[in-house]
């Protein structure tokens, strides 16, 4: 009779266990789709599966439509097909357990779930009811998902790992910060889910992982659409949290998700650590990726362009392109059937504002093998991301009638190294050779920069002959606030005497590249005399001078001469910007043959260890 039809629901916590969300803090059911899961009713008397007829329907969306998957009824007794298969597993007296498999590209989200059994009357449906809700995961360890990842360690680092290690510092300082990506902690589930519904992104779109994070790297930052998190690089952060003091994505999360109003403040570990919170919640394989001397191409030239005036020395007004000392991004696992076979596998994503893509801040999905490869033609942003690892530094003379002339080209300096923390373990993997073919491998680099040309990246191809006089300078590990010397090393690599006047830059520097401001400019001459064994001159901030000997082994061939800068700390201390950097570009013209010599060094400032007993 109608008025006896009550149904209880037990949702099995084993289905959690089979379905790898047993850490999820809710109260609800989650499942990944591509799966089957149990659901155990309970009728106020015994199943007849002869006579009795039933279905469970599975809705989400305000405005429920069978054709666009967003109304699905399973029939487990198999009197209709199913969209999604259902069958009944165990039926015992009055309780009768069905299995029901999602599609394996079904929306992802929050369903709610109803019965309807067939009566006399008509059909008869149970009343909306939050417990009966559960919510429908991307399932990486589904072959027919398109985020399927056939690597099981792979898979237990970005999918399941909470805790991450996010790289920064320089590429012969690396430095590392903690994160708790806390993507199973109680509310952060439905905050992700919020983040797609504050987007307005179609519920259908909801089950493609291109779809998803494309549009998830708009809304992680706030500009364009009030998305999650506010950048700030100015070193202001009066109105919010400052960058560096976040160690999780849990309170950003939380709090946009309750306040509605983008959270203050980010920069660029910042987005990728929460939008890996973002994406490992809903099941998308992610981790976070470090680029070590990123390149920020805003035209597509592939060229960070340094201006030089007719003596060599740095002209400040006019260049304007940086380097970041590191940029952060996000690399995530799906297939790409949209792109010829072989670009799937690892995509950049990332959600740091540079530049916008189809009218808005946001970057990728962009294929990594696309991007090794010089394939710019496929979406998306991979032009972009190529630039950002494979920019040359091109170092122009600007003489007095303005006309431009490449001096020195540097092709290695960009994307020196890619970094992200090993499956399973505290330490860090190098994948540079997963976006670009090593330096020196010329016929591999020559094919990829040709194809990146024929899709319209245009790049120096003017090779200036290299000066006969090297600069080298050494690696350095400097406390802040202590003094220090930059020693200098100029090789003469020729017979003949040379002189370089030098021009010795010292900048306090944002991580970005960007100068906060210059405190240091010494202008030493380096004499390099044929036949001597060298020499070392020690120049200061109070222009004190002391020459010293060098000794020279009987093979070295070249004369070294070393100029060491003495930097007082009182000098860069009142300028110092949040993640201490100085950056160090030295350029000199060799006064014999017009040749440019340049050489850049970041030096990041480390602060006091300290160590807690307790």
């Amino acid at each position: 009779k109608a008025e006896d039809l009550h149904v209880r629901l037990i949702f099995s916590c084993y289905c959690q266990r089979q379905h790898r969300t047993m850490f999820y803090n809710s109260n609800y059911l989650i499942v990944r789709r591509g799966q089957e899961f149990h659901v155990k009713l309970t009728f106020n008397r015994p199943y007849n599966p002869k006579e009795d007829k039933f279905a469970l329907e599975f809705v989400i969306g305000a405005n429920p439509d069978y054709s666009k998957g967003t109304y699905i009824p399973v029939f487990p007794n198999k009197e209709r097909q199913s969209r999604w298969a259902g069958r009944i597993a165990d039926s015992s007296n009055n309780d009768v357990t069905v299995g029901i498999t999602p599609l394996a590209n079904c929306i992802v989200g929050k369903y709610h779930m109803y019965i309807a059994v067939m009566t006399p009357f008509g059909i008869r449906r149970t009343r909306k009811d939050p417990v009966r809700d559960l919510y429908i995961l991307f399932n990486p360890w589904s072959p027919a998902d398109d985020v399927f990842l056939d690597d099981e360690p792979e898979r237990q680092e970005c999918v399941m790992n909470e805790m991450g290690i996010i790289y920064h510092g320089a590429y012969d300082d690396i430095a590392e910060r903690q994160w708790n990506y806390g993507q199973f902690n109680y509310g952060v589930l439905d905050a992700c889910l919020y983040i797609m519904d504050r987007s307005e992104m179609p519920i259908t779109n909801r089950g493609d992982p291109i779809k998803v994070t494309r549009k998830a790297s708009a809304m992680i930052n706030s500009r364009d659409d009030d998305g999650v998190l506010v950048g700030n690089w100015s070193g202001d952060y009066t109105y919010g949290v400052a960058p560096t003091s976040w160690t999780g994505s849990t309170e950003i999360l939380l709090t946009y998700a309750s306040s509605r109003m983008p959270v203050s403040y980010a920069q660029c570990w910042v987005y990728a650590a929460v939008f890996n919170t973002f994406l490992r919640c809903l099941g998308i394989p992610s981790r976070v990726v470090t680029n070590y001397y990123s390149a920020h191409d805003n035209d597509g030239n592939l060229k960070t362009d340094i201006i030089l005036d007719e003596n060599g020395k740095i002209d400040r007004s006019r260049t304007r392109d940086s380097i970041w000392n590191y940029h952060c991004w996000n690399e995530c696992y799906m297939t790409r059937p949209d792109l010829p076979f072989g670009f799937g596998g690892w995509q950049v994503v990332d959600a740091t504002p540079q530049e916008t893509s189809d009218g808005m801040y946001r970057c990728g999905p962009a294929s990594v093998q696309a991007i090794k490869h010089g394939e710019m033609c496929y979406p998306f942003d991979a032009a972009f991301v190529f630039a950002e690892v494979n920019s040359d530094v091109v170092f122009y003379s600007r003489g007095k009638d303005g006309a431009m002339q490449p001096v020195r080209v540097n092709q290695t300096h960009v994307g020196r190294m890619v970094l992200t923390k090993a499956p399973g373990a505290t330490t860090r993997r190098d994948i540079t050779s997963q976006y670009k073919f090593p330096e020196g491998s010329t016929s591999e680099e020559r094919t990829v920069l040709e194809k990146a040309e024929g899709f319209g990246c245009h790049r120096e191809k003017s090779r200036p002959p290299e000066a006969d006089v090297d600069l080298v300078l050494p690696t350095l590990e400097v406390p802040v606030g202590q003094d220090f010397e930059l020693s200098l090393e100029f090789v003469n690599r020729s017979d003949q005497r040379r002189v370089v006047e030098a021009y010795i830059s010292g900048n306090v520097v944002f991580y970005t590249g960007v100068t906060s401001a210059e405190f240091m400019l010494r202008d030493p001459t380096v004499t390099m005399k044929p036949n001597e064994s060298g020499r070392s001159l020690f120049f200061s901030l109070n222009n004190k001078i002391a020459i010293r000997c060098l000794i020279v082994s009987m093979t070295v061939v070249f004369l070294a001469v070393k100029e060491t800068v003495v930097v007082e700390s009182k000098k860069y201390m009142k300028h110092l910007v949040e993640q201490a950097n100085l950056h160090f570009i030295i350029t000199g013209k060799v006064k014999e043959t017009g040749q440019i010599v340049t050489a850049m060094k970041v030096v990041a400032l480390h602060n006091p260890k300290l160590s807690v007993k307790v």
